[in-house]
């Protein structure tokens, strides 16, 4: 079975996680300050904070911003369900805005339609990779006094008119598990400019410790969302080969492209004209007369992994029950859901395996036609 996702680690990656395990220092030692500085370095921002995961990550932005009961924030249907799970954790509430049928991004122009006065926050995710449009986002932040928590758990890399994703808003997050552009194994980084949010999360990340504070000292209700010290240096090997692996991605991608532009029933990632793309998963959409649940079916039987990508998060049956949501709320996004199927996709694939999957969906496509 070709697989969908395969981290790309090197030598030195597993010299440093050695090195950490001989040390005896595996938890808060030095290596989480090193990668929080050198990641802080490679953003530009003043302050990057290390956390198990991309979802702890956004829950701790979310509460920085004081989100609570009765708040709204809002953000794409389209994504993985803890960018909208995350304002739930503190009793807020996700208001969807459907998506742009090209970038697959919350689509800006719905954005001032769905604001209220009780919202507080707008959370766009870079889905794929692909940076939203944030200029029309900042600007209708700032009109209306409201917090940016940039979802940029896809996006390392990426940029939007030259600026990097995730350096836009009030923080953001960057996610590493093993299907990322680089990986810490499970982890992930907050990043901003906010000192306030900075000194927040850097104490939630740890049981509510500060970080002059003594031994069990806790000075407010936090979390064990720490990352460990080989994670860490894991992250710091990657971090060092960013740009070979973010390459290594895109020579990938534009293979695929080549190869299945212009193939008839499907269509090809969009590119908008002012990012820079950073390849998260490769990701095609069938036309609506092909049944994809059989051409994934196909795939499958002919050793080659594939998804969906994503599932609508409004569908979910738990946002179903609790919002009364249906099928048509977002028809845009459903649409989309019902045509997607991300592709094996990691940077060491080889061109005789992109031929292989190319030529398998390229089969599948010809039968499932209606």
């Amino acid at each position: 079975m070709i697989p969908l996702a395969q981290p790309d680690i090197g030598e030195e990656e597993i010299r440093l996680v050695n090195e950490v395990l001989r040390s005896g220092w595996l938890s808060m030692g030095p290596k989480v300050i090193e990668f929080e500085k050198l990641f802080a370095k490679y953003m530009g921002t003043k302050h990057a904070i290390a956390i198990n995961s991309g979802t702890s990550g956004l829950h701790l932005c979310i509460k920085s911003l004081n989100i609570s009961k009765g708040d709204e924030v809002i953000t794409s249907p389209f994504s993985f369900i803890a960018s909208s799970n995350c304002i739930m954790f503190e009793g807020g509430t996700p208001v969807f805005v459907d998506i742009d049928p090209d970038t697959l991004n919350l689509d800006a122009k719905q954005i001032e339609d769905a604001i209220t006065e009780n919202t507080k926050a707008i959370l766009p995710v870079h889905v794929f990779g692909h940076p939203c449009e944030m200029d029309a986002i900042m600007d209708i932040a700032e009109e209306h006094d409201l917090a940016v928590v940039e979802d940029a758990c896809e996006a390392i890399g990426a940029e939007y008119k030259g600026k990097k994703a995730g350096t836009f808003g009030n923080a953001s997050v960057f996610a590493f598990y093993p299907n990322k552009q680089i990986t810490t194994g499970e982890g992930a980084m907050i990043v901003t400019d906010d000192d306030h949010i900075a000194k927040l999360c850097k104490s939630m990340r740890n049981q509510g410790r500060s970080e002059d504070a003594e031994w069990l000292n806790h000075i407010m209700l936090g979390y064990n969302y720490r990352l460990d010290e080989m994670s860490c240096a894991l992250g710091i090997g990657q971090l060092d080969r960013i740009d070979e692996l973010l390459g290594k991605r895109s020579r990938v991608a534009e293979k695929y492209t080549k190869k299945l532009n212009g193939v008839d029933g499907i269509v090809t990632q969009y590119l908008s004209q002012d990012v820079k793309m950073s390849w998260f998963v490769y990701v095609v959409q069938v036309s609506q007369e092909i049944d994809r649940n059989e051409v994934m079916k196909y795939l499958r039987e002919h050793d080659v992994s594939c998804r969906p990508y994503f599932t609508p998060i409004h569908l979910q049956p738990f946002y179903k029950e609790t919002f009364g949501y249906k099928e048509g709320d977002f028809p845009i996004c459903e649409r989309v859901c019902e045509s997607t199927i991300a592709l094996p996709f990691y940077g060491n694939i080889d061109e005789q395996t992109i031929e292989e999957v190319c030529s398998v969906l390229k089969d599948a496509l010809e039968i499932y036609k209606n």
